[in-house]
C-alpha cells in the first residue's frame, strides 16, 4: 500500500523543501540526444529570481556569480523554465 502525503505532517520549517526535489549534480546520465529544442537564457533580461531554478524538474539550472546558465548534457528540453520566466528571459529555440 502506497504511503499518503497526508501521513507525513510536517513539524517545523526544516521539514519541508525548499528546493528543487534533488540536489544540484544529482544527475549522472546524459541526455541521450533526443531533445529538439532547448532554452536559451537572454542574461540582459534575467532579473535573478530564479524560478526557473525552483520549476526546473531536472535541476540543470545554476547560477554562476550573477548569471544564470544551464548543463545541457542533463536538459530535456521540456520547456517548464521559460513557462514560468515572466521577464521572457527565457526562450526555447530548435536544437542545432
Amino acid at each position: 500500500m502506497k504511503p499518503f502525503l497526508r501521513d507525513f505532517i510536517p513539524t517545523s520549517y526544516e521539514d519541508i523543501p525548499d528546493a528543487t526535489a534533488f540536489e544540484a549534480g544529482y544527475l549522472v546520465t546524459k541526455n541521450a540526444g533526443w531533445r529538439n529544442i532547448r532554452p536559451v537564457i537572454d542574461n540582459t533580461k534575467c532579473v535573478g529570481c530564479l524560478n526557473c531554478y525552483l520549476y526546473c524538474p531536472d535541476g540543470v539550472i545554476f547560477r554562476e556569480g550573477s548569471k544564470i546558465n544551464i548543463d545541457y548534457d542533463f536538459c530535456k528540453g521540456c520547456g517548464i523554465c521559460s513557462k514560468i520566466c515572466k521577464p521572457g528571459a527565457i526562450k526555447m529555440e530548435a536544437e542545432k
